[in-house]
């Protein structure tokens, strides 16, 4: 394919394409952008499946775009074969930028004109450091969110084999907000930051939800909120299957100063005293702000649950030790290879990442992008990703996976959305109904 012009950019702008596939992924694409290309033309596109966000979920994530469309990886790579971009940021799970990536050496197989591709991750890395990694292996720039994870990104890469060049350091996009100010005349805040996924039993789940309303009844003077990420119905990145919503409701002797809060975390922390979670990204928002932040070891310290990744920060604690009022302290070396230190160094994170771009962008031709996984490297594992996605093994959308560029009308649009938000709320009301029925056969 020969190399394509950049075009002329809206008034100048950088144009940035951001492909994210759940409200949290948006959330980190959509500002990594603004971080990467401050003078930017955004557009965005949802992929379609199981966590695409809701209206509600993108409102909630407060990041606009100038443009926002839902596609399937087919039709993302149709766009970019139309439309000259000069950056696309993948805010993808791996599987699917890897699908990307192959999709993007289908279109550009030999050097030329074509964005630069950027990907990374959400938040904290504590599982599929491999897999993750290697399936976003062929990427322009493969973001770390802290020298912590540039050096386990280079050494991952380095142990296979594969260039690790790509792999720059930076930090999370979505930090930020005012310094922690204690509580003046508002009530102490307790906010208790709740996981789709972590921890995923009931019992388990229903214990610190039991433990944060007895936090609520020991200190009556507190407000002790339980900041929840979606509502019924909505998907996040991990799949919730038990609610708080629901347990909430079962649990008796809930009090007055207890209660359930949704919207942006940063507005939540403005007013929060205490950060409790098990090993939510928000305990590293609150710790850039100052905010005393506790990693909650009640169901063990474990890789299942995510909070092993906090070993050394100083912010391990249980719910007895704050119901007696403990409030952890950080460890300032921990901080800073974690890239959530709240001072200059911070403002300076995104500097080599953009002048790395700078320097790609500014190269006549671009390498076709060169992945990691090949059908050579991986013939029993690239096929099935790829597949998922609607591709072949050649990179090329499988016949019938790209729509007409017409699109569909805004009714159809409209339909299609209704239904897919009806049919997940069927599907939780679905493992609600049968769940019980499940654990009664097993006791058969």
């Amino acid at each position: 394919m020969p190399a394509r012009t950049s075009g002329e950019s809206p008034r100048g702008k950088t144009r940035v394409a951001v492909l994210a596939d759940s409200d949290t992924r948006w959330k980190w694409g959509a500002l990594t952008a603004h971080r990467l290309a401050p003078d930017l033309h955004l557009t965005g596109f949802l992929l379609r499946g199981r966590a695409t966000p809701t209206a509600r979920q993108l409102g909630e994530v407060g990041v606009r775009a100038d443009r926002l469309t839902e596609v399937t990886c087919p039709e993302f790579l149709a766009e970019l074969e139309r439309e000259p971009y000069d950056v696309v940021v993948l805010a993808l799970v791996g599987g699917a930028v890897q699908a990307v990536l192959h999709g993007a050496r289908a279109l550009w197989p030999e050097p030329g004109g074509r964005p630069v591709l950027v990907t990374g991750y959400v938040g904290v890395v504590y599982e599929k450091l491999a897999d993750g990694l290697l399936l976003r292996h062929g990427a322009d720039l493969v973001l770390a969110n802290s020298r912590h994870d540039a050096d386990r990104f280079r050494a991952v890469y380095d142990g296979v084999g594969a260039d690790a060049a790509a792999v720059t350091e930076t930090a999370l996009p979505f930090l930020g907000g005012a310094p922690y100010d204690a509580a003046g005349d508002r009530p102490y805040t307790v906010v208790f930051a709740a996981q789709p996924s972590v921890p995923e039993s009931r019992a388990d789940r229903t214990y610190l939800l039991r433990r944060a309303v007895e936090h609520a009844r020991r200190h009556p003077d507190r407000e002790v909120l339980l900041k929840l990420r979606s509502k019924p119905g909505e998907h996040t990145t991990h799949l919730e299957e038990l609610p708080y919503q629901k347990l909430v409701e079962k649990l008796p002797g809930t009090t007055a100063n207890f209660r359930l809060v949704y919207g942006n975390m940063g507005e939540v922390l403005d007013r929060t005293d205490l950060l409790v979670t098990v090993s939510s990204t928000a305990a590293l928002e609150s710790l850039h702000r100052g905010v005393p932040t506790a990693v909650l070891t009640d169901l063990g310290v474990r890789e299942a649950l995510g909070n092993h990744h906090f070993v050394g920060s100083g912010c391990l604690a249980s719910w007895d030790q704050l119901d007696e009022g403990h409030r952890p302290k950080p460890d300032p070396d921990w901080l800073a290879r974690q890239g959530v230190a709240a001072d200059g160094p911070y403002e300076r994170a995104f500097d080599t990442a953009r002048e790395r771009l700078a320097a790609l962008a500014a190269l006549p031709e671009l390498p076709a992008p060169a992945p990691y996984y090949t059908c050579a490297t991986a013939p029993g594992y690239l096929p099935g990703i790829l597949a998922r996605q609607h591709l072949g093994t050649d990179g090329r959308p499988l016949p019938g996976a790209v729509r007409p560029a017409t699109g569909e009308s805004r009714l159809r649009r409209a339909a299609r959305s209704w239904l897919r938000d009806a049919a997940r709320g069927a599907y939780r009301q679905g493992v609600q109904r049968v769940a019980p029925v499940i654990r009664r056969m097993g006791d058969l």
